[in-house]
Parts: structure tokens; C-alpha cells; sequence
């Protein structure tokens, strides 16, 4: 995660790759192959094949007997027999039959990503484990290839100056490191392919060869050395770097491990891939290094180690998959498509563009920030600091009238969270909103996808929250046009959670989208209070809620210039003032109006739990106005309206108007409504959303008539969301609606995943129309199905909440005025503190 990716189509192919942060080549290089050559009965028999079944695209319909490139290769395979099935992160590709019908051959990938070890799942690594199976009676020489171009996708192998170099490392590994020197002042990569030499299986190397008939050994030779020998000379290991290429030329480098195999044997062959990426540099000049140089440092040679090592620890990075994964696939009340789901969307988290570097700390300006946003903080929570010292010590002493304490404080029940770390430093982390919807860690999606990251490396995951509370209390005064209305506005206003982290300078210059102004957007502050006390509530980390308490108390106190009839709600403005940003909405709306009702809980509650008892009661004031405001305004007896507006979709069915219930449920709080309303409201949106689409074989759509009918008013309205559904699917589950949930779940599988569906595999779209055709491939919101497993298995500090009502212990004191008593907001203190002066933000006091 976090080192750059490439991904790996089930015939075999390289493609998507994404080493230069914000650009994906998503074709495939042909020259990056796996082939075979057997030789039986001393030579007189012999088989020779690219493994890669099947016709592909950039190898030409007609072959020339004179050509020197890849297409002089023995591509031979069929694949009529061959099977490919994946289960993150690892995949397995049976070839039975071919090319020699005696030999069985498959091949096992696997990269290191592993849960909570925050070392290994960011290296820039992969193995491929080879099994040969000889079932006929005579013994078979067999050498396996791997040949691999110095490029990092597209056109970049042909713009010269690059070298290669063999090498041998430890424990019999050895292969060769490929300097691709990339262009446009991007840093330089470095790849390794390696093959283990054992008592059976010998390691030669072709340290070079070309594409082109100027090149000294070209892709015929080498092939046609392969199918001679079936190995290459020992002395190409002493051979020393290549020369450079020349522009437009295409260096290439192959390994070849050679084995026996006996009659009825079975024999292993494992080769390893990796690269050395140090520096990741964004488009407006800012370079970081990234996570593995931790470990492994930046050095370019940094590739041979990382090959050596996935190598030598391939075999207890399985254990620690199959301990993470053989729960769930051994749980025989999970149906088999979402057992394999639920892993397989988790390719995002690698091949969504994902940015993992190893600092901390950003800048010496970034620093002086975040020295401001801890004074702050002090100011806020000293007090906290202190009753939550006492609260630790009576949690300790006393089991009296503690229930809730205890369960925030025990925390999840991730006992071996530490396990890979030295200390509390894991870096910080950009992902994608995706590969089309380039914008880093876009918060209104991340809003479904973080149950992902909440579950499997909670401390990405509340790193990410921390530069969202920095970030809500900066200001970005640099002018900016929003292009769907036309009107100007600031980049970042204080106060408002910003849309995203930015595109060219992530952290610095945030909000790169620009068509509505998203500080007026009513759905991102109560996301990141909501977000926020999920993650405090699950992780039971005091330091963290600590850390962005302010922030958490700006986003609720900014929010309130949208309710503007002092009925506790907030009013949407009448243009799509929320993640549904083609979808316009008119005054209270079910998506925002219960996002905010959830938050006011939420905020309320974690206002107590952190000693800001003043603020807890304002919350708690707000919540029980607006709710009944909620329920007369919306609730039509069966469901909750749209909005509360006049227009002809006002009373339309939306999928995902229980959102914030759904984030109520996930904290361990009480449910916004009575449990007859929730179900009800889910039932119609089941019924009408889920059913009437495809028989459920779709997901849900998003909008939906009473009279049965799609609704049309926008492009998103009558779009199938395949996040929100596994949002929806997770919401029914805590209603206790299972059956439904994964009826409704399954449909995003059918459509999506299932060899009947629409080819979307390990590129899940934002969205889908009826008749298939997709929005943004390859997109971060697909990971909400993890929010259906955080439902199935909740965690021990959700499932030991009290049962009573939270609420019920924050006691209201009379009110004098309007707002409350308490005036010792984060905009008063900042004026104390200062602003932020030596920064490209400006503090709004």
C-alpha cells in the first residue's frame, strides 16, 4: 500500500500502473510475461509457451517470420482449461493441460497485504509461487521465465538512459535490477526480478535484450536460447550494468529457474517482484519519502532487499492471511459471493493511487501549524486531560455506574495492533476518490470506504481523521472559481471540512474539487463528527479524541448559519449541496437532515465522554428540537421524503436517506427513530430500490418514484451507487434485516463481479445505469461493503455499550438567551492562541 502498484489482469498481463502519483497507464506491457519450456525423453519431446491464454491486444492478428520482438515468442496457450480465481491479495491461475498435457502447472500471486502490520503491507512487493505437477512416467526438464521491460507503463521504456544490472543477493536469491530513469523530473524507480535457487531449482540470468533487430540479443534470440537450453549462461551474473538505452529503444531482462521434475514429483519454483520508489513527488514540487524506506532506506539497490525478503518470508505472510481471512471464509452463515467480495474490493486500498509516506511531519510550516492546532487544543481539553486521568483511575478502581467508560476505554479488541511496531509513527496516507476523480481522500466518500481502513489499519485511519481536523481549522484565503454556478469564492473557509486533501499539493492546497463551493455543502461536517466518534468509540484512543476535539466543536458551530428558521435542523439550499453533486435538494433533506440529527448525538455524546459537559447540553438541546422537526417535515407514514421542498422528485424514495442512522448504529448509540420506522423506511427502499430494478440484480438505485418508477430527474438519481449499497446493505443488517441485506448486496456482485455480469473485477465503478454502462472505474466508495462485515462483527467496544441512552446521562441546565451560556468556542480561543502566521493559511479569528 502506499508504494505505487501495478495490477495483474487474470490472463497474466501488467497493467494499471500507477507509480508516478496521479497517473495510471492502464495497458498492458507484453513484454512482462511468465512462459514455460519442458524437454521430455532427452530432448526429443519438448513444449514451449507464453503463460498467457488467450488472444491479446499490441501483439498484431499476423506474425512476421523476420520479426525480433515478443510476437516471435511461442504464444500457444488456449486456455480452455485454464482457471484464474482471486481472493485479496492473493490469486491463483491453473494452466491444466497446457502446453505439455502431462504437466500440471499453477501459479500462486501474493502481496503483503496484511492487516494491522503496518511494516510489511507497505512494501512494494509481490511473489509468484509456481507448482508443477508431472503426471506422466518420464521425467521433465522444466525452466519457467520471467522476463520484465525497464518501464513504468506507456510509453516510459522508450525514452532512454536506462540500465540494467544483475545481481545475487542472500539465500540463494538472484535476478536483475532494472534503473528505469523516468521522465519529466518524476524521481527515478528501480525494479528487481528474482528468482530463490535451491537444491532443485537453478537461477540463471539475461541481464538485457531488445525488442528490435538493433539490439546485440534480441527478444527471438533470448526466446530461442531459452527453448535450446533452458537456462542462460552463468556468466551473464558477472556482466556488470548495461549500457544505457537509447531513446525509443526498449531494455528488457529476464530470469530463468530450471528444474527437475520426476515422474508422479511435484516441484516449487518462486519468483519475486519489486521496486524501489523512494521519493514521491506531487505535481507542484512538494517529495516525501515513502513508508518502506523506513525499513528499508533510499537507497535504489533497495529493490534487490525487497525482492530477497519477499522471497525468504512469502510463506509466514500466507500464515498471517489465512489467519486474518479463514474466519470469515469458514463461517458457513456468510453467503460464497460475499465471502470473496468483501477481500477483493480491498484491491482499492493498493491500486487506488494510494500515497503512504513515512514522516510525520510535513514542513517546518506544517510543523508550526500543528504546534498552533496543539495549542488549541490545550486550551479546550485541559481540563479533559484531567478528568479523563480520574476516569481511567475509577474505571480501574470501580465498576460502579462506569459501563460506558469502561467499554470506550477497553477499546477493540485488536490484541496484536502493536505487533509490527516500534512506535506510534505509521506516516500518513492519501488515497484516490479514484483513478478518474483524481483528488486525495475525497471526505464525503471516504465517509462509506473508511470502515475498510477502520477495521483493518485503524491507525491509517485515524491519521487520516487528523488532517481532516487540521485542516478544518486552517483557511486557504486564495481566490477560486466554482464552475457549475460561475460565482468566486475562497479555497478553504475555516470552520468547513474540506471536500478533499487536494490533487497537485496534498496537505497544502486543498479542495482541488471546484464545481460547487463544498464550504456551503451540508453533508461534510456532519460526516467528519460522525467518522470521528465512530473511529473514538471502536478504537477507545483518548488521545485521539483528544487531538481533534476542536475541530469536531468548530465543524458543529459552523453548521449552524444553516438553520435558518431556529427549528434545530439544518436547510439545504437548493442546488446539490452534497455527495449527490448533480442531485439538487430543497430545504430539510433526508440524506443531510439525518446525518445531522446523528451527528448532534454524537457530538453530544462525545462532549461528555471528553469533560465538555456545557457543549454536550447545547448538542442535546439542538438534537431534541430538530428531531421532531425531522419526523413532521419528512416522515410521510411509510418512509422519509426526499426533502421538504415542492419539486416533482420532493416525495421520491432515496436509498440512502438512513445514512445517519446508519453511523448511529455503528457507534453504539441510540437509533435516531423508533425501530418501526427504520424498518419501514428500509423495507420500501428494499422493495422499491432493490427490487423493482432488475429483480435486485442490480444494487439500488438511487432514487426511486412511489408509483414504481426510476426517478429521473439527474443523472445521479437514476444511477445505481455501488457504495451506498453496500451503505444500505449494512444499515439493514443492524436493523436485523439480514436476508434483505444481502439480497440487496448481492445485486452489486452479479452486476459487477459474477462472470454474467458486466466485467467490472478489480475495477468496481462509482455507478451503473440500468443497462450496465458505468461512471468512474475503479473508485473508493466500493469499499462500504466493509461496513456490512463492521455490522456482521462489530467490535467489543460497540457490542459492550450500555444499553441504556447515553443522552439520558446529559443533564440540561437552564438556558439564558438562545444559543447557550457556554461562549468558549474554538473561534474564541484561537484569538487567544494566535493565528497561523507562518503558514498559506490564515485563522479565521
Amino acid at each position: 500500500m502506499g508504494s505505487g502498484s501495478i495490477s495483474r489482469g487474470f490472463r497474466g498481463e501488467f497493467r494499471q500502473w500507477q507509480i508516478i502519483p496521479s497517473l495510471c497507464e492502464a495497458s498492458p506491457v507484453m513484454s512482462n510475461q511468465f512462459s514455460i519450456f519442458i524437454s521430455r525423453e532427452g530432448g526429443k519431446k519438448k513444449f514451449a509457451s507464453v503463460l498467457a491464454p488467450g488472444q491479446h491486444e499490441g501483439l498484431g492478428s499476423s506474425r512476421k517470420p523476420d520479426d525480433q520482438g515478443i510476437s516471435s515468442w511461442g504464444w500457444n496457450l488456449s486456455g480452455q482449461h485454464s482457471t484464474y480465481h482471486a481472493l485479496f491479495p492473493r490469486a491463483w491461475t491453473v494452466y491444466d493441460g497446457e502446453p505439455d498435457p502431462e504437466l500440471k502447472i499453477s501459479c500462486r500471486q501474493i502481496s503483503p497485504f496484511i492487516p494491522h502490520n503496518y511494516r510489511e503491507s507497505s512494501l512494494p512487493a509481490a511473489v509468484f509461487v509456481y507448482t508443477l505437477v508431472n503426471t506422466g512416467k518420464e521425467r521433465a526438464k522444466v525452466s519457467l521465465l520471467f522476463t520484465w521491460a525497464n518501464s513504468i507503463g506507456g510509453s516510459s521504456h522508450s525514452s532512454g538512459d536506462h540500465v540494467n544490472e544483475p545481481f545475487k543477493a542472500e539465500d540463494g536469491v538472484s535476478g536483475v535490477l532494472l534503473y528505469h530513469k523516468t521522465a519529466k523530473g518524476n524521481p527515478p524507480v528501480t525494479f528487481a526480478i528474482a528468482a530463490c535457487e535451491t537444491q532443485n531449482v537453478n537461477v540463471s540470468v539475461l541481464p538485457s535484450f531488445g525488442l528490435s533487430e538493433e539490439s546485440s540479443m534480441t527478444a527471438k534470440h533470448m526466446w530461442s536460447k531459452m527453448v535450446k537450453d533452458g537456462q542462460f549462461d552463468q556468466e551473464n551474473f558477472n556482466s556488470g550494468p548495461s549500457m544505457p538505452s537509447s531513446p525509443g529503444e526498449t531494455l528488457c531482462a529476464a530470469v530463468a529457474a530450471s528444474t527437475w521434475v520426476e515422474p508422479h514429483g511435484k516441484c516449487t519454483v518462486a519468483f519475486s517482484l519489486a521496486w524501489s520508489s523512494p521519493k514521491v513527488k506531487f505535481v507542484k514540487g512538494s517529495t516525501f519519502n515513502r513508508r518502506y524506506t523506513k525499513f528499508y532506506g533510499t537507497s535504489e539497490k533497495a529493490a534487490a532487499d525487497l525482492a530477497h525478503d519477499a522471497l525468504t518470508h512469502y510463506n509466514r505472510w500466507e500464515e498471517e492471511i489465512e489467519k486474518w481471512q479463514n474466519p470469515v471464509l469458514k463461517d458457513e452463515a456468510l453467503p460464497e459471493w460475499y465471502k470473496f467480495t468483501l477481500f477483493n474490493e480491498l484491491y482499492f486500498l493498493v491500486a487506488g493511487g494510494t500515497i503512504w509516506i513515512d514522516s510525520p511531519v510535513l514542513s517546518s510550516n506544517m510543523r508550526n501549524d500543528q504546534d498552533r492546532v496543539r495549542e488549541l487544543e490545550s486550551a479546550v481539553v485541559k481540563e479533559t486531560e484531567d478528568k479523563m486521568s480520574d476516569r481511567k483511575r475509577t474505571v480501574v478502581e470501580s465498576t460502579t455506574d462506569s459501563t460506558y467508560d469502561s467499554a470506550v476505554i477497553t477499546g477493540h479488541d485488536r490484541a496484536d495492533e502493536k505487533l509490527y511496531e516500534d512506535d506510534d509513527d505509521v506516516g500518513r496516507f492519501l488515497y484516490l476518490e479514484g483513478v478518474e476523480y483524481i483528488m486525495w481522500c475525497t471526505y464525503d466518500v471516504h465517509f462509506y470506504a473508511s470502515f475498510a481502513l477502520l477495521e483493518l489499519f485503524p491507525r491509517i485511519e485515524l491519521n487520516i481523521q487528523r488532517d481532516f481536523a487540521r485542516a478544518v481549522l486552517c483557511e486557504d484565503g486564495r481566490k477560486v472559481k466554482f464552475l457549475a454556478e460561475g460565482n468566486w469564492g475562497i479555497r478553504k473557509v475555516y470552520g468547513a471540512v474540506p471536500h478533499d486533501l487536494g490533487t497537485h499539493d496534498p496537505w497544502h492546497e486543498m479542495n482541488a474539487y471546484n464545481i460547487h463551493d463544498t464550504s456551503k455543502w451540508k453533508d461534510l461536517n456532519p460526516k467528519f463528527v460522525l467518522q470521528v466518534y465512530r473511529d473514538f468509540a471502536t478504537t477507545g484512543d483518548l488521545q485521539f479524541g483528544v487531538d481533534v476535539w476542536p475541530a469536531v466543536r468548530a465543524a458543529m458551530e459552523y453548521m449552524e448559519q444553516f438553520d435558518r428558521d431556529g427549528d434545530g435542523l439544518i436547510e439545504n439550499d437548493g442546488f446539490p449541496d452534497q455527495t449527490y453533486d448533480t442531485w439538487t435538494v430543497h430545504g430539510v433533506s433526508t440524506y443531510c437532515g439525518c446525518l445531522w440529527l446523528a451527528a448532534l448525538q454524537a457530538a453530544a455524546v462525545m462532549a461528555l465522554e471528553l469533560g465538555d459537559r456545557e457543549f454536550a447540553e447545547t448538542c442535546k438541546r439542538k438534537f431534541l428540537k430538530a428531531k421532531p422537526a425531522f419526523e413532521e417535515k419528512l416522515w410521510n407514514g411509510t418512509y422519509f421524503n426526499y426533502d421538504s421542498g415542492s419539486s416533482g422528485n420532493s416525495k421520491s424514495i432515496q436509498a440512502d436517506q438512513l445514512a445517519g442512522q446508519w453511523y448511529t448504529a455503528s457507534s453504539g448509540l441510540p437509533s435516531l427513530f423508533e425501530d418501526s420506522k427504520i424498518k419501514s423506511a428500509l423495507r420500501k427502499v428494499y422493495d422499491f430500490n432493490v427490487m423493482k430494478v432488475k429483480g435486485g440484480r442490480m444494487g439500488a438505485v438511487n432514487g426511486m418514484h412511489p408509483n414504481g418508477k426510476v426517478d429521473e430527474t439527474c443523472m445521479q438519481s437514476r444511477e445505481v451507487w455501488t457504495g451506498v449499497t453496500y451503505g444500505l446493505a449494512a444499515t439493514m443488517i443492524h436493523a436485523g434485516m439480514e436476508e434483505e441485506a444481502f439480497t440487496t448486496a448481492e445485486g452489486i456482485f452479479l452486476a459487477g463481479w459474477s462472470e454474467d455480469g458486466y466485467g467490472y473485477w478489480f475495477q468496481t465503478p462509482e455507478a451503473w445505469t440500468m443497462d450496465g454502462h458505468y461512471r468512474s472505474l475503479m473508485y473508493m466508495r466500493p469499499l462500504a461493503i466493509w461496513g456490512m462485515q463492521y455490522a456482521i462483527n462489530r467490535p467489543k467496544a460497540i457490542l459492550e455499550a450500555p444499553k441504556i441512552n447515553i443522552m439520558d446521562r446529559i443533564h440540561l441546565s437552564p438556558v439564558i438567551g438562545g444559543y447557550s451560556h457556554n461562549e468558549t468556542g474554538v473561534r474564541k480561543i484561537a484569538t487567544k492562541a494566535g493565528c497561523f502566521s507562518n503558514s498559506v493559511f490564515n485563522c479565521a479569528c
